[in-house]
């Protein structure tokens, strides 16, 4: 081989290199790496670091949740929505008899909650927000697992995949839903309490 082809081949091989340590930069920005962290209750601030994620979100929060009676979380996924956030969520049917269910809260506000009445339990206790945070683990997202309960949460950061699975199974259960009916229950405690306040 003479020298300029030498050259060339040094050239190419140079470029070849850089181009591949450049799709490699790019794709460590573009993959988050993944980060997980997790809390335990009662009192260890599982409520906080759930409402601190919502506080994130910026495009989508979908929610699977048992019981829902947390004041703190209902009032998050009411202010996602107002700063534009799209919100789903997914309730199991308790919710429609639960006295201190969050479900008329977020009727009132707008939000429409659907409930999963197609198996014995709707047990998930998840979140996927913006297609890239996920939260789950046995944590009811209730005042009774914040401040009685032991329970744990987990949160995933930059699970790309991972959200995507659990992105599909949401939408799988949302097909079989029905968009939930006001709480009587709860609605007669609220009236009762009014009047008595009133009174």
């Amino acid at each position: 081989m003479t020298v300029l082809e030498w050259f060339l081949l040094a050239t190419g091989f140079m470029g070849a290199m850089t181009l591949v340590f450049a799709v490699r930069k790019v794709y460590r920005w573009w993959k988050t790496p993944l980060e997980l962290s997790v809390s335990f209750s009662p009192k260890g601030g599982c409520t906080d670091r759930v409402v601190e994620e919502l506080k994130r979100a910026r495009h989508e929060i979908l929610m699977q949740a048992y019981s829902f009676t947390s004041k703190p979380i209902a009032q998050a996924l009411v202010d996602a929505k107002t700063r534009g956030v799209h919100v789903d969520i997914l309730l199991d049917r308790s919710n429609e008899d639960e006295t201190y269910s969050e479900l008329n809260a977020l009727l009132g506000e707008g939000l429409v909650p659907y409930i999963d009445a197609q198996h014995a339990i709707a047990h998930n206790k998840v979140m996927v927000i913006d297609s890239r945070t996920i939260i789950t683990g046995s944590f009811n997202f209730t005042h009774q697992a914040e401040v009685e309960n032991a329970e744990n949460l987990l949160v995933i950061h930059g699970g790309g995949e991972l959200a995507r699975r659990y992105r599909q199974s949401f939408l799988e259960h949302k097909g079989h839903c029905q968009p939930a009916k006001k709480n009587k229950t709860s609605a007669a405690k609220h009236d009762s309490g009014h009047h008595k306040a009133a009174a």
